[in-house]
């Protein structure tokens, strides 16, 4: 999956950037926060893992 589009998941569900470093962290009131690796591809099965500690899908 691209980056750009799992960072649209995110954002459509209320997330919203935190900071960057080794990750970029996204984070929502009331849910845990959310890492996202800085590549341009992201693995199928990390996408789906971070789509579901969001809550999402």
């Amino acid at each position: 999956m691209k980056r750009r589009d799992l960072i649209k998941k995110l954002e459509a569900a209320g997330y919203r950037l935190d900071r960057i470093g080794d990750h970029a962290i996204y984070e929502k009131a009331g849910s845990r926060p959310v890492q996202v690796p800085n590549h341009r591809e992201i693995n199928e099965n990390t996408a789906k893992a971070i789509l579901k500690v969001a809550g999402i899908e």
